[in-house]
């Protein structure tokens, strides 16, 4: 199991870590208005990565049995997702000023690094513990 939890763990760790970036990049480019954003592979990979990343969340979920409801930083770090993806959402496409896109991506990095110190940390404090 332990081979198993450590390959789990890493993937999971190196596409957060991969996904943060790309979505920095995005946000960039949509606070710029750069005609990046619309690219095939921009508009797509994203959402490859975050779907293997929650597949492996999951999947180190069940190996290590933690549970949102029994483990407080799993279930807030879980909630915190759903605030990343929406201000997340506002940032890439959903706002319609380049300002509201610009603080909608602050918040949604903000969550992002709340996000990894309370998975790093264990502790719903994140990184102030």
């Amino acid at each position: 199991m332990l081979p198993l939890y450590l390959t789990l763990k890493s993937l999971h760790v190196s596409l957060a870590l991969v996904s943060g970036a790309l979505f920095a990049l995005r946000a960039l480019w949509s606070v710029t208005e750069s005609p990046w954003l619309k690219r095939p592979w921009v508009r797509v990979l994203p959402h490859l990565l975050d779907t293997l990343l929650l597949a492996v969340g999951l999947a180190l979920m069940v190996l290590t049995a933690q549970w949102p409801h029994q483990t407080p930083w799993l279930a807030a770090k879980l909630t915190a997702l759903l605030a990343y993806i929406g201000f997340g959402s506002l940032a890439i496409r959903r706002a319609a000023s380049v300002r509201t896109r610009a603080l909608a991506a602050c918040l949604a990095l903000a969550i992002f690094v709340y996000m990894l110190g309370a998975a790093h940390r264990h502790s719903v404090l994140s990184w102030l513990t």
